[in-house]
């Protein structure tokens, strides 16, 4: 971990930021003091199929949410039919 004072920072954030985004973490001090850490943000992983489907499965279902569905359908007027 590398360690980058406010000085240093403010006169060159852009480089700074850069290695941020490419995962590197910096420990900023002043007057040789820690202060903060400046860190990337975790990457979110995007959902694939199989995702989706496990939590489909992993999903409980019963006849109360199918009543409840076709009510909320009615009250919004989806579920009526001409």
């Amino acid at each position: 971990m590398k360690t980058i004072s406010v000085g240093e920072l403010r006169q060159n954030p852009t480089a700074a930021l850069d290695a941020v985004e490419h995962g590197e973490t910096f420990i900023v001090t002043r007057h040789r003091r820690e202060i903060g850490l400046l860190t990337p943000l975790p990457r979110r992983r995007p959902v694939t199929a199989d995702d989706y489907r496990a939590m489909i499965a992993a999903t409980p279902v019963d006849a109360s949410w199918t009543e409840e569905l076709r009510a909320d359908r009615d009250e919004f007027g989806e579920g009526r039919t001409a």
